[in-house]
């Protein structure tokens, strides 16, 4: 008799969303209320589910769940009613700390009924306004986005003045363009240069270097801490050992400007990094030179990435809180929806020091 159980369920469905007043683009039940509700095997549920989505009652969409299809009802959907559709707009993502921001952001558009759309940039401001261009027209209700080259003049200050005019709301993450008012959901950049400068000078080095990324707000921050704690230890020209990079071409650091790397490391014994990324460039960089890290030089990065802890010298590092930030920006958002706030206070993580092997005392 199971085999037609699931015919019961679909005659259910479509009276339980008449009864809840669920209206299109709706989250439906998952499988496993359904389960619990008629006491049945996952496989029944299925074949009603398929049925319902056959009868256009609800719509599936893989990974986010079952909703109340937009053509189900009778009347027409108002047009004031806004799809639950997301965009995310990321400069990277196949690698690096990427992918758990991004998996923070989804978990929680999921878990409230809302679709990701996502977009990725390279840290380029014309792929920046195209993924703008093109979620605008898609009618997202809100926007998530980690802005390109955030430290150079934008020129997609207009695209953000018309998600203003249209209401849609917009949080950033890891940074944000200094002419914008949207909140930011970010590590503390400029605490977590100094944690790591602080924490070379407290294994006793007193000549330190550091490489920043010059088109990004997060390397001007962290450039700051980096040289709020060099005067803090008495060392007063820390700017004259800083080598500046644009992230798009920061390979130059370590191929045609690396004689002038070599020259930085000769009058060093420790580097702060940019981030991991950079760090483990130069680790490599180190390794082809005959330079032992730490014995010859130590090496402290930031953001505590997949790699830091498996490269040939596990890195010292700063924490960033990569999924915890991901959760935290989507959630700010769902709020702004949500309650129409208007709240564009910012939130920001305290640094925290990962010791490993890449920085030696002396």
């Amino acid at each position: 008799m199971e085999d037609y159980k699931y015919l019961t369920i679909v005659e259910w469905a479509k009276n339980y969303i008449a009864s809840k007043g669920l209206r299109p683009r709706d989250r439906f039940l998952t499988e496993k209320e359904l389960c619990e509700i008629h006491g049945v095997s996952r496989q029944t549920v299925r074949q009603a589910l398929m049925c319902l989505e056959n009868d256009n009652v609800i719509c599936r969409v893989r990974g986010s769940g079952a909703f109340v299809s937009a053509g189900y009802t009778q009347n027409t959907l108002p047009s004031q009613v806004q799809s639950r559709n997301i965009g995310v707009i990321s400069t990277y993502f196949t690698d690096y700390i990427f992918p758990q921001i991004v998996t923070g952001i989804e978990s929680v558009l999921n878990d409230s009924g809302y679709s990701m759309q996502l977009a990725i940039t390279h840290n380029k401001v014309a792929e920046e306004q195209q993924a703008l261009q093109s979620m605008i027209s898609g009618g997202v209700q809100g926007l998530i986005v980690e802005p390109s080259k955030s430290a150079l003049p934008n020129p997609n200050m207009e695209l953000y003045d018309e998600l203003r005019q249209k209401n849609i709301p917009v949080v950033f993450f890891n940074a944000k363009y200094p002419w914008s008012d949207y909140p930011c959901v970010a590590l503390d950049d400029e605490a977590a240069g100094k944690l790591a400068a602080d924490h070379v000078f407290s294994c006793g080095h007193s000549k330190i270097a550091g490489l920043f990324a010059l088109d990004d707000i997060q390397g001007h921050k962290r450039y700051s801490g980096f040289t709020k704690s060099c005067i803090a230890h008495g060392l007063k020209n820390a700017e004259e050992n800083v080598l500046w990079f644009a992230t798009s071409d920061k390979n130059f650091l370590f191929t045609s400007g690396g004689n002038r790397l070599l020259e930085l490391l000769s009058e060093t014994t420790a580097v702060v990094c940019y981030n991991d990324n950079i760090a483990i460039k130069l680790l490599q960089f180190c390794k082809e030179h005959d330079i032992s890290v730490p014995d010859d030089l130590s090496i402290i990065g930031i953001d505590d990435s997949k790699y830091a802890s498996i490269c040939d010298v596990p890195l010292t590092t700063v924490i960033h809180p990569q999924r915890k930030l991901g959760e935290a920006v989507a959630e700010k958002l769902i709020d702004r929806i949500s309650s129409f706030s208007s709240d564009d206070g910012n939130i920001i993580f305290a640094p925290e020091l990962k010791i490993r092997d890449s920085v030696r005392k002396i």
